[in-house]
């Protein structure tokens, strides 16, 4: 018995390959640069040793600068980790439909922002 789970949705969408190929490029390349980024992050959220001479800096300046490093960390990590299911969906039929309304995402929006689920209305009243 074939239990495919098919989910309705308004109008018939598809993207075509071109700009899937194009968003999953984009997807990548955002990819990698968080990579980079949550790396460079990771060394700056690392404690401060107590022996450590902090220079003109001091430990309550320090100390708030890391808290910073780690909330972009955290912001980081949790984009990484939408890219990379967005780029685990992107061949489904239901890339780039609206998880509320069920309309199409604008491709310019999937194309600057691919972990989008929403589209510009449905996200902008949340």
């Amino acid at each position: 018995m074939d239990y495919t789970l098919i989910i309705p949705y308004k109008k018939e969408f598809h993207m075509t390959q071109t700009e899937k190929a194009e968003i999953k490029t984009h997807i990548l390349h955002e990819i990698d640069k968080l990579q980079q980024q949550i790396n460079t992050l990771q060394e700056k959220a690392k404690p401060i040793a107590p022996d450590c001479s902090l220079g003109r800096l001091t430990r309550m300046e320090a100390m708030a600068e890391q808290e910073v490093n780690r909330r972009i960390l955290d912001e980081s990590k949790l984009r990484l980790t939408r890219l990379k299911n967005a780029l685990s969906r992107i061949d489904h039929p239901m890339f780039g439909i609206c998880i509320e309304c069920e309309e199409p995402i604008g491709v310019d929006r999937m194309k600057i922002h691919p972990e989008s689920v929403r589209c510009v209305a449905c996200a902008s009243e949340q």
